[in-house]
């Protein structure tokens, strides 16, 4: 009962959990880089992030979590809360949404299967390592134009602190699973642990431009990062994660860029070079391919029957 609920397999349902993410942080980086470019510092940014879903989230980590598995909760909370959020932030602050594209949802497949791969001492599928080169020149190809634009001097920065958050994401991503931990009861631990971590060091020490911002600016950062960002997409990438892998949930990420550009010209009248959608359809083959169980493709292929017995 429980491996087809509604009908749905694992797989199914960690597909759909991870499409949805897709769909959370096309709008993250957006939304992101708008904060940081109008009024608020990074550091108002991570305290909107924290401070919402950790209000919303504490009571409920309290009652539900037992005092001896706070320090794996404390462990998530530095990769998945503090340390992505701060550096992702502070990413934005110097390079644009879509180098973040390129180097947070290209380099959290990256590190993940890095990883991976160290800790399987280099054994690791073809499909997925070939799955991993298509998503990485399809990102690139989304962000030709910007990436090898005549730019500021300091964007580097800005990309390395993208890549440092992609590696924070996917720590968190392979000990999620490597514990086995719900989660439900992991969003509730990193979003209660980053509140009483952050925020007292924010309202101390750290600088900020809040009060200078309309309600309205504030009301779509703090649902944004809040909810839909620390609780939303952090929860359905973790079931994504425990129902089809680790390397496969982090594959789909490769998409964010592609849709971003697709809602932009849907919604917002963008041009699409040709350049633009060779990268989504590279992407999306990489995904894809990325997503199927490992051996699938050899399963598919028409003449991998000729030589069983």
């Amino acid at each position: 009962m429980h491996r087809h609920f509604f009908g749905f397999s694992d797989t199914t349902k960690g597909l759909l959990a991870a499409l949805v993410v897709v769909i959370c942080w096309s709008g993250f980086n957006i939304v992101s880089r708008f904060g940081t470019s109008a009024t608020f510092t990074p550091f108002d940014l991570a305290a909107m992030r924290y401070g919402v879903s950790g209000v919303l989230t504490l009571p409920f980590f309290l009652k539900l979590v037992p005092l001896r598995e706070w320090p794996r909760y404390a462990a998530l909370a530095l990769f998945a809360g503090l340390g992505y959020g701060i550096l992702v932030y502070s990413g934005f602050a110097f390079a644009p949404s879509a180098h973040a594209g390129v180097f947070v949802n290209g380099g959290i497949p990256f590190w993940t299967v890095v990883i991976v791969a160290a800790l399987a001492r280099f054994h690791i599928a073809r499909q997925t390592v070939l799955a991993l080169l298509l998503s990485t020149a399809g990102l690139v190809l989304i962000g030709f134009h910007s990436l090898f634009a005549t730019s500021a001097e300091d964007q580097w920065i800005g990309d390395g602190l993208f890549l440092a958050a992609a590696l924070c994401w996917a720590i968190f991503g392979l000990l999620m699973r490597r514990w086995q931990i719900r989660p439900q009861l992991g969003i509730l631990g990193i979003a209660s642990f980053s509140l009483v971590i952050y925020m007292p060091i924010y309202l101390l020490w750290l600088p900020s431009n809040i009060a200078q911002a309309g309600w309205g600016e504030i009301s779509l950062q703090a649902g944004y990062q809040g909810i839909i960002a620390a609780l939303l997409a952090a929860g359905m990438y973790s079931y994504a994660n425990q129902k089809i892998g680790a390397c496969q949930a982090s594959m789909m990420l490769a998409l964010v860029p592609a849709f971003s550009a697709i809602g932009g010209w849907l919604i917002l009248d963008e041009a699409l070079g040709i350049i633009t959608v060779g990268g989504i359809v590279v992407v999306s083959l990489g995904a894809l391919l990325g997503a199927l169980p490992p051996g699938s493709m050899a399963r598919l292929h028409p003449f991998s029957t000729l030589n069983r017995p």
